[in-house]
């Protein structure tokens, strides 16, 4: 390190930042977002995952007490803006898991939305639970992010459900504009 910050200060005469410089090897060190993997090939830094994540989380909060629409449309506009950034990574099982967290969390703000035991029985219904189900869901005693992965949410707001919302299927975006 010292070798190199001396070469770049005094023969090219550039300032070196200490505090984001570092050598260590190339997969360990992340630019720009993303790292570099084997082969050449790049990939997304764990810590602009971390980001994307903590960026989704702000969006999908249960108490923020705004429409369904509302938060899809957040959704699209960030992740279509990010997965367009990040459209040279190979990331794909990245994305796909990040799209099957994204329903979760979904499905978790709209259970929460529907708040009492009747409600959300009645939503389960309307969208084709059968009744004995959705009841055994809306009295269990689990919380909005276990309720949101039962095979009753799953039924009641499958990926048509949220295609109808307009939400981008982040995987689909990803292949389309790699090819």
């Amino acid at each position: 390190m010292a070798s190199v910050s001396r070469f770049l200060e005094q023969k090219l005469r550039l300032r070196v930042n200490r505090k984001k410089s570092a050598v260590d090897h190339v997969s360990k060190r992340k630019f720009l977002g993303y790292r570099l993997l084997g082969g050449g090939r790049i990939g997304i830094a764990p810590k602009s995952l971390h980001r994307a994540k903590d960026r989704i989380r702000q969006i999908t909060r249960r108490n923020r007490g705004v429409k369904m629409e509302v938060v899809v449309r957040e959704l699209n506009e960030f992740l279509s803006g990010w997965i367009t950034y990040f459209r040279h990574a190979e990331c794909r099982s990245h994305i796909v898991r990040l799209d099957e967290w994204i329903r979760r969390k979904l499905r978790c703000y709209r259970l929460k939305q529907r708040k009492r035991t009747k409600s959300i029985a009645d939503f389960l219904q309307e969208q084709g639970v059968p009744e004995w189900r959705s009841w055994l869901l809306a009295l269990s005693g689990k919380g909005w992010w276990r309720m949101a992965m039962t095979p009753q949410a799953s039924e009641a707001m499958p990926i048509e459900w949220f295609d109808q919302l307009g939400l981008i299927c982040a995987a689909n975006r990803y292949q389309e504009l790699r090819s």
